[in-house]
C-alpha cells in the first residue's frame, strides 16, 4: 500500500531519475526485450531504433515521480495512455513483466542510491500506478465488448478496397469477416491493426487513425507510406503487398483526440497525413449540418494533397471557409509554411474550438501562433502520431 513514507522516497528520488535521462529507459527495454522477447509482437520495434519510445517512457516516468501526490495532474495522460495500451490488447500480466523490469533497472543503475527502502518505495509506486491503469483499461474493454457491433480482442477483417489519396497515402477499406455490426467511434480516434509483415521478424501492431465517419458496417484507415532512415516496415507492407479481399486483424477503436460536440465555432488544421482523423471529423460535421466550420490544409505540394477532392466538395457543400497551403508550389492558396495571420480575419479566434493534427514540427508551429493570437490552451486539441510528445 503506497504511503506518505514512500511519496517522499520516490520525489527523493527526482534527482536520480533526470541525471539518468532516457538512458534509463533505454537500459530498461533492452532488459525487458532481452528477458521477454515476446513483447517484440507487441511494441513497436521502430520506435526503438528511432528512440521516440524511450523519451516517452522516460518523461512519462519523470512526470508521475514529480506529481504522485496529485494524480488528478496526470488524469490526461492516464486516459491517453490507457487508449493506446486497449489498441495493443495489453493485459495485466504484463505490468507485472513490466514492473519487474523496471525495479531491476534501477537497481541496476541507481546501485549504492538504490536501497531497501528506495526499492519499497518504487515497488508501491509502480503498483499503485499499474492497477489505476488496469481498472480504467479494464472498463475501456468492458464497455466495447458491450456496445452495438462492440468486440474484445483481435476480429478477422477482410481489406474491402484500396484506393490511393495522393502521393504517400493510400486508403483502406476493412469490412468484418463474420459480416456483424462494427462499434461506432469517436471522429478522431483511431484502430490498432495487427499483421505479420513478409520482410518482418516479429508480429506487428499499429495504430491509424479512422479516416471517415462512423457508418456501423466498415472502417477506413489512410496509411502514408514512411521513408527514410526507418522505412516504415508496417506502411510499406500494407502499400506494396496487402491486396483487396486480404485478412487482418483489428482491435476495437480507441483514442483521447476527437471532436467534443459543442455549440463553438470549429477550425480543423492538419498536415500531410494529419488529415485522417481531421478528415473522420469534416465527414461528421457535415452529416452534422454544423455551419461554422474552417478547414486549414498545409503539405509539400498538389501531389501530396491527401483528400483533396473529397475536402473540396465537403466544404463546398457545406458553405465551409477552406485554405491551403503548399510549402514548395504556388498552386494553392498561399504558399509556404502554413501562417495562420494570413487568414486571422477570416477565423473565429475568440470562440472556435481548434483540433489540429500533422508533424510535431508543424503543430508546435500552430500552437505558437494560436497562442500569438490569443488562444487559450483549452481550445486547442491535438493529436501526436506514435509516442507523445507534449506541445
Amino acid at each position: 500500500m503506497l504511503n506518505n513514507q514512500h511519496i517522499e522516497v520516490v520525489k527523493s528520488t527526482i534527482p536520480l531519475l533526470e541525471s539518468a535521462g532516457p538512458a534509463l529507459t533505454e537500459h530498461f527495454y533492452h532488459r525487458m526485450f532481452s528477458y521477454n522477447p515476446e513483447l517484440k509482437d507487441i511494441f513497436n520495434m521502430t520506435h526503438q531504433k528511432t528512440g521516440r519510445q524511450s523519451v516517452a517512457l522516460f518523461e512519462a516516468v519523470a512526470a508521475y515521480a514529480k506529481n504522485i501526490e496529485n494524480l488528478d495532474a496526470l488524469t490526461s495522460a492516464v486516459e491517453r495512455i490507457a487508449h493506446k495500451h486497449t489498441s495493443f490488447n495489453i493485459q495485466p500480466d504484463h505490468y507485472q513483466i513490466v514492473g519487474h523490469h523496471l525495479i531491476e533497472t534501477l537497481r541496476e543503475l541507481a546501485t549504492e542510491a538504490f536501497t531497501p527502502e528506495v526499492e519499497e518505495a518504487w515497488t508501491e509506486a509502480y503498483l499503485f500506478l499499474a492497477q489505476v491503469f488496469i481498472d480504467r483499461e479494464g472498463e475501456l474493454y468492458l464497455q466495447r465488448k458491450q456496445a452495438v457491433g462492440g468486440w474484445k480482442n483481435a476480429r478477422r477483417f477482410v481489406v474491402a478496397s484500396k484506393q490511393p489519396e495522393s502521393e504517400f497515402v493510400t486508403s483502406f477499406v476493412l469490412k468484418p469477416e463474420d459480416g456483424a455490426k462494427v462499434l461506432d467511434y469517436q471522429p478522431g480516434q483511431y484502430i490498432g491493426i495487427e499483421l505479420k509483415p513478409s520482410q518482418g521478424e516479429y508480429n506487428e501492431i499499429r495504430q491509424y487513425s479512422l479516416s471517415q465517419k462512423p457508418n456501423g458496417s466498415d472502417y477506413r484507415i489512410s496509411v502514408k507510406r514512411e521513408a527514410g532512415e526507418h522505412k516504415g516496415l508496417v506502411s510499406s507492407f500494407l502499400h506494396d503487398d496487402v491486396k483487396e479481399g486480404d485478412v487482418v486483424s483489428l482491435y476495437p477503436p480507441a483514442g483521447d483526440f476527437y471532436y467534443q460536440e459543442k455549440q463553438q465555432p470549429v477550425v480543423l488544421i492538419s498536415a500531410g497525413v494529419g488529415a485522417t482523423p481531421i478528415q473522420s471529423m469534416m465527414q461528421t460535421l457535415a452529416s452534422q449540418g454544423k455551419k461554422e466550420v474552417s478547414v486549414l490544409y498545409a503539405c509539400n505540394g498538389h501531389k501530396q494533397h491527401t483528400f483533396k477532392a473529397e475536402t473540396e466538395q465537403l466544404t463546398q457543400q457545406q458553405n465551409w471557409k477552406r485554405f491551403t497551403w503548399y510549402l514548395n508550389e504556388t498552386s494553392a492558396d498561399f504558399s509556404g509554411q502554413l501562417d495562420l495571420n494570413l487568414v486571422a480575419k477570416e477565423l473565429p479566434l475568440d470562440s472556435a474550438d481548434f483540433y489540429l493534427c500533422g508533424p510535431v514540427g508543424f503543430m508546435e508551429l500552430v500552437v505558437r501562433q494560436l497562442e500569438a493570437l490569443d488562444v487559450g490552451r483549452d481550445r486547442i486539441h491535438y493529436e501526436v502520431f506514435g509516442p507523445h510528445t507534449y506541445l
